[in-house]
Order: structure tokens, then sequence, then C-alpha cells
């Protein structure tokens, strides 16, 4: 990994720990370890910084995806149901930062019109990804089963991540979300 991703590895980490005001250049490179100036160099606004940072943790999140799923999409909706389980369970825990600044992100990207079409892109490339796996666990209509199982995931895991819950499993919920969302219809 490069000196770039080591900041934009930082920035997540400083959005996930600290939110949007947290975000400076100067906070970037304490976090990265590197001398004042640092984060400047490779991205010269907070706007660059920012889609930068988008474009990091989209690429981040699909790699956490392809490690749950074995590196191939869920081949049935039990296997669907396994793989967003350990999702939601990784994204509440060993992934929390980088979940925390995808929120931080989203929240920001509805007053802040660069941004939003920076995670508008990234947000394309997840929802491509997810109807594949949708079309191979068996979905007859991926396009219309995509929107309310991944906003419902979304709404899951925000309120995890919002109010921990040491108990949280998340299984029966998407289960049966999963089970009423793809059944024939």
């Amino acid at each position: 990994m490069g000196r770039r991703e080591d900041l934009l590895d930082a920035a997540i980490t400083v959005l996930g720990e600290g939110g949007m005001r947290a975000l400076t250049h100067r906070a970037v490179d304490a976090a990265a370890g590197l001398p004042p100036g640092s984060t400047s160099n490779y991205f010269r606004t907070r706007d660059t910084l920012l889609t930068a940072v988008v474009e990091r943790f989209v690429d981040r999140e699909r790699a956490a995806s392809e490690e749950i799923a074995g590196r191939r999409p869920p081949g049935t909706h039990e296997e669907l149901i396994e793989a967003l389980v350990d999702l939601a369970r990784g994204q509440t825990g060993r992934h929390r930062t980088l979940a925390l600044a995808r929120y931080v992100i989203l929240a920001e990207a509805a007053i802040h019109p660069p941004l939003r079409a920076a995670l508008l892109a990234g947000g394309a490339r997840v929802r491509a990804y997810f109807l594949n796996w949708l079309a191979v666990a068996g979905s007859v209509d991926p396009e219309r089963d995509a929107p309310p199982i991944m906003n419902h995931f979304t709404g899951l895991v925000l309120h995890q991540l919002a109010a921990p819950d040491p108990a949280f499993d998340p299984t029966a919920e998407i289960t049966a979300l999963v089970t009423a969302v793809l059944r024939p219809r």
C-alpha cells in the first residue's frame, strides 16, 4: 500500500472517530504519522480529499464484502443471509470506524453537492456488486429486490452504531427480510 492509501485510510479513521469537523489536512497528517503538509501534497483541497476518501472507502467495503463471501457471490438465499449477517457484524465490529466514516459522509453529502456526486458514483459500484449477489442467490428481480434489502441493512447497521447493543445479533431480522423480499412475486 502506498502513501496515498495510507493518507486516505488515516482520513477515514479521523472521520469515523471524530466526525466531519475533525477532518483537516493536519489531523490526517497526524493520524497517518506523517509530517505536516503530507496530506496537502496529495489532496490540495478538502473537497479533493473527501472525494478520494469516498473512492477509498468504497474499495475497502467491497474488499470486506468479498472477504465475507469468500471471493464469490452467495449462491443461495441462505448464503446471502449468512453473508449479510457477517457483513453487519463486521461493520459494527472490526470495520466500525469505516462504517461510521460512511455515515458521516452520507450526512455531509446531503448539503454538499460535489461530495454527493462522488458518493453516487461510489454507491453505483456498490449497488452493481450487490445486484450480482442477489442474481446469483436466486432473486427473480434484483433491481426490485435490492433497495429494500440495502436500505434496511443500512438502517440496521446505523442503529447498532448509534446505540450499540452488546447482544447484537442481526440473524433473525436479516433472515425475515431476505425471506420476505426474495420470495417470488
